[in-house]
């Protein structure tokens, strides 16, 4: 990281320097000849043109008396723009005002779109010998850096959130155990306590299987049967199953249709979809898995019969420790981390994960997996 830090900044010297001479080459103070009657000026104003014309960021340049010199095509955004673009430009025109005084400034603007954006505005001065010859701006988007960090502190406040209740409860269980000579009623503590253990265990698991797999910028790549996973998953999830009355269904697959990813995490995603298919059905109510070939994906498919999920949280269930109903996750040992976990095992594995529901008639999610691209070619003729 500190090694791009250096590289990124020993560009940005480059640019500026560049434009230095672009600003000189202006008042015909490098106009020598050079390269079959071309000058010098000219020569470097390609190469110049050329480095910022490749830049992501908008960059725009000006003269000392704020005349513009030079703009890159991600500049060219901002020229003449109504909106919420409009207001970059004019946030670039005033700090390139301070600029030229010889400050540096920058401003961060939140575009409400759509899409919505943050936008960073920078500007420096373009110096020479002791006097300021011009000024650059810089636009940027940190719209991804700004969402990761909101991620980031969300994520920090809900896992304090989530050990401090069961954690809390630890400690006022054994307070009471201690101070309580009552031996009919220890026995119901010490089950208390275990359970809170339990729900506390399960989520530094979750969280601790959410980190490896976020870890693994490509997960470990082997022929993996498709039958093995439902299979396996379904015994994880069977005995949970049977102690409320749930009948789980795994449906036939083919012994030879596989995928290529990471088995534990292939089966732990299932398992967390049946998981949590298994909690928010009724007693009697079935749960189904299958598995299918579409598009050139594997679909496993479970589908449960309960509450369903209401149309407002559809968009949400995916997001760490977001519950739709969260007296019922609790009860249950649900840690809301679980269908987060399905969402990066499918994205590691090049697939997604939907789902459909309906509120009172029960939800099908379906998880999608490539297909090895041996097996693709057969399907396409």
């Amino acid at each position: 990281m500190i090694v791009a830090l250096v590289a990124a900044l020993g560009f940005l010297v480059f640019t500026i320097r560049s434009l230095r001479r672009e600003l000189r080459r202006s008042s015909g103070e490098l106009d020598e000849p050079f390269d079959r009657g071309r000058t010098r000026g000219e020569v470097e104003r390609e190469s110049l043109a050329g480095t910022v014309a490749a830049f992501e960021d908008g960059v725009v340049v000006v003269d000392a008396r704020g005349n513009e010199v030079m703009r890159n095509a991600a500049g060219e955004r901002f020229r003449g723009a109504r909106h919420a673009d409009a207001l970059v430009e004019d946030a670039m025109r005033t700090l390139l005002v301070s600029a030229l005084r010889g400050e540096r400034a920058e401003r961060e603007l939140q575009l409400f779109g759509p899409p919505r954006e943050a936008v960073l505005v920078r500007t420096a001065p373009l110096w020479r010998r002791n006097r300021v010859i011009g000024a650059v701006a810089f636009v940027r988007d940190v719209s991804e850096l700004r969402r990761i960090e909101s991620v980031r502190r969300d994520f920090v406040a809900n896992v304090s959130h989530e050990l401090k209740t069961p954690i809390g409860a630890l400690s006022l269980l054994a307070e009471t155990m201690a101070a309580g000579n009552d031996a009919p009623v220890n026995p119901q503590l010490a089950d208390r306590v275990q359970h809170e253990a339990d729900r506390l265990g399960h989520i530094v698991d979750d969280l601790l299987d959410l980190s490896l797999i976020e870890a693994q910028e490509r997960p470990t790549r082997e022929p993996v049967p498709v039958h093995l996973v439902l299979h396996e998953a379904a015994e994880r999830v069977r005995g949970a199953a049977d102690a409320v009355g749930i009948p789980l269904s795994v449906a036939p697959v083919a012994t030879d249709l596989d995928v290529t990813g990471d088995r534990s995490q292939l089966v732990s995603a299932v398992t967390n979809l049946l998981d949590n298919a298994v909690k928010y059905s009724e007693s009697g109510q079935p749960v189904e898995v299958d598995a299918a070939v579409e598009d050139g994906n594997v679909c496993i498919s479970v589908r449960d019969h309960g509450i369903g999920i209401p149309s407002r949280d559809l968009e949400r269930i995916f997001e760490r420790f977001y519950r739709v109903d969260r007296a019922r996750s609790r009860a249950t040992g649900g840690t809301g981390l679980g269908l987060s976990i399905v969402r990066h095992v499918a994205q590691a594995h090049g697939g997604d994960v939907t789902v459909e529901s309906v509120e009172g008639e029960g939800s099908t999610f379906r998880f999608r997996v490539p297909l090895p691209s041996a097996k693709k070619l057969p399907e396409a003729s």
